[in-house]
């Protein structure tokens, strides 16, 4: 599924490009505004995506479009030993995620990748988990990278998946709507320096196949046993599937 139809910049880059010099862009006030935005939040979603992969703790794992490293760091302070790679396209956020790794003492347990998810340069079966947060609304092939991260992972192995959703009913749905398609981009805009990045912020949300229809995905790339469950009144969703 060809996901370029909602792209950054409108100029001839494409989308993964596009996607890359944004975040490297806005990377110095990335966490900021995304705590900020978010009102904290953000932290309890990831604590949730930590708290599952806690269920069956595992060994290896990848983090695919890993950002400044939040899940990741998450992950390797509340599971002892594990290994994580974790893979982004945009060089800033990598440089922005090794401060925090190290200022953490957290360099055994994660090492920096940088890389295209759509592409991954690990081999199959690598991973008793894959997991992602907030990047996979970015992937110029959404299809493409699914499968990318079905292949690296082991038999029995589980992705999951955190991702923005969009409030469905009532009046927090009325207000979330303003609140994400006005006053944040607004904000964003400002703090950021980016004209446009915290305006795609919304635009890829709304563009993208979520709940039922990104379980769908999932099972169409092979994952099996796969389910959602949504935070924050719908403002968020966790993914869930098994190889």
């Amino acid at each position: 599924m060809k996901s370029n139809t909602v792209t950054p910049y409108k100029n001839r880059l494409s989308k993964k490009e596009q996607v890359a010099g944004m975040f490297n862009h806005i990377a110095p006030r990335y966490d900021f505004l995304n705590h900020f935005l978010s009102l904290g939040i953000d932290r309890v979603w990831r604590r949730k995506v930590v708290k599952k992969l806690k269920e069956n703790p595992p060994e290896r794992m990848l983090d695919v479009a890993c950002g400044t490293g939040d899940l990741a760091i998450a992950t390797a302070k509340r599971i002892p030993d594990i290994k994580i790679d974790a893979v982004d396209i945009a060089a800033v956020m990598l440089e922005r995620a090794g401060v925090k790794i190290d200022r953490r003492n957290l360099g055994f347990n994660v090492h920096l990748n940088i890389g295209d998810a759509e592409d991954l340069q690990f081999p199959d079966e690598r991973f008793n988990a894959v997991t992602s947060a907030f990047g996979v609304r970015n992937f110029e092939d959404l299809e493409k990278g699914l499968s990318e991260m079905y292949r690296v992972l082991k038999k029995d192995g589980s992705i999951i998946i955190l991702e923005f959703s969009q409030p469905r009913k009532g009046l927090f749905a009325m207000l979330f709507k303003l609140y994400f398609n006005a006053i944040l981009p607004f904000i964003g805009r400002v703090f950021s320096g980016n004209n446009r990045a915290y305006a795609y912020l919304p635009e890829s949300v709304n563009a993208f196949p979520e709940r039922e229809n990104f379980v769908k995905l999932l099972e169409q790339s092979g994952f099996k046993n796969s389910y959602y469950k949504t935070f924050t009144f719908g403002v968020a969703c966790m993914y869930y599937g098994k190889k």
